[in-house]
């Protein structure tokens, strides 16, 4: 029932309604969400959304590295440009 109720709650994010619908306390069913979110969390699964995770803030840092490169590219061309003019 508490599953159920769990996963109720992970669809709806209604902590007050669920408790309602079911012969629970709100209090346990904050505790079974808790305890369902722990155990995701030490499951083999959490493993590639953290290696995902690590390799998209690897992308982000090589993206702005590219744009700062390309920003002092524009910067010397343009005060190369000025020297020309």
């Amino acid at each position: 029932m508490t599953e159920q109720a769990v996963k109720e709650l992970q669809d709806t994010h209604n902590a007050t309604l669920v408790p309602r619908e079911h012969p629970l306390s709100p209090s346990m069913v904050r505790r079974s969400v808790r305890e369902a979110r722990q155990r995701a969390a030490d499951s083999p699964e959490g493993l590639p959304l953290t290696e995902e995770n690590a390799q998209l803030k690897r992308l982000v840092i090589d993206r702005d590295m590219e744009i700062m490169v390309l920003k002092d590219a524009r910067r010397k061309m343009q005060s190369d440009a000025a020297r020309w003019c």
